[in-house]
């Protein structure tokens, strides 16, 4: 069967700031979801809370809308015991790299077949207009109102730096591109990051709007990169809030084996015959 944009679109409506970046990254999952081809009753979608997080509702996929920053330890549970599902997760700066920040980690070091999908605004849309991880210095916001004095966090070099096998950036400005990048993630046997700048138009910067980044935004692809360089993709990578640069970042070429399918291959092993009188004996061997 053939799937369309529209079976993955439910009938509630998003009930976002007119032109929020949000409407354009959903648009980009129904995109990408249609060409993947898999039936909304075989996808789960799991998200936090903020803004980006109403997401799953928008969806006709199963939905899971948790509580702050633990969306990934939730996916990934679904994803083992259900590994047959494919499986997204949504979520803000703030929800991913604040509250949520501890669980990116151990998400990549295990490799967990999800897409992690962050809708990067650079602020707390949903809850007035605080500063975010990812904010940059200087933002005056209401909870800085004489400007913030710290660094950013990165998401890409985070996620690079804890060994991320998939790593890539778009922008709604981009939606052909933003919905290849999804579409990929998507397919990649494993871990797919993909940070989206998408922008808050009632409290987000007037220079990191959708017409600001369709002027800016640079293709790695346009550059010639090499997404199996991983640092090169640092090198890259560095230059977040300075450049926007789309496209992914890195794909390891040779990926090691999805933890769900080594969990599987643990609990095989542990209910055959052989091998558990094989255990048994080594275990009073050793005593």
């Amino acid at each position: 069967m053939m799937y369309t944009p529209q079976d993955y679109k439910s009938e509630l409506k998003p009930i976002w700031c007119p032109g929020c970046g949000d409407y354009g990254v959903v648009q980009a999952i129904y995109r990408a979801l249609a060409r993947v081809g898999r039936p909304p009753h075989e996808i789960a979608f799991v998200s936090g809370i903020g803004c980006s997080s109403r997401i799953p509702g928008y969806t006709t996929t199963y939905g899971f809308n948790s509580v702050h920053g633990r969306a990934l330890p939730i996916a990934q549970g679904i994803k083992i015991a259900r590994p047959e599902l494919l499986v997204l997760v949504a979520g803000g700066d703030g929800d991913g790299f604040s509250i949520g920040g501890g669980h990116v980690a151990h998400a990549i070091r295990r490799n967990v077949d999800l897409t992690y999908i962050v809708m990067d605004n650079q602020i707390y849309g949903l809850t007035k207009g605080q500063l975010s991880p990812t904010s940059p210095r200087g933002l005056h916001t209401v909870s800085s109102p004489e400007g913030s004095l710290e660094d950013p966090v990165n998401p890409l070099l985070y996620v690079l730096g804890y060994g991320g096998r998939f790593v890539a950036q778009g922008t709604p400005a981009d939606l052909t591109g933003l919905t290849q990048l999804i579409d990929d993630g998507l397919r990649y046997p494993g871990f797919a990051f993909i940070n989206v700048q998408s922008p808050c138009v009632t409290y987000g910067s007037p220079d990191a709007q959708l017409k600001a980044h369709k002027a800016s935004m640079k293709s790695l692809a346009s550059l010639g990169h090499d997404e199996g360089d991983r640092l090169r993709a640092m090198e890259l990578a560095a230059e977040y809030g300075r450049s926007l640069h789309t496209g992914i970042f890195y794909r390891d070429p040779d990926p090691p084996p999805a933890y769900e399918a080594l969990v599987a291959d643990r609990r095989r092993a542990m209910f055959d015959p052989g091998a558990t009188r094989a255990r048994v004996l080594e275990t009073f061997a050793f005593r």
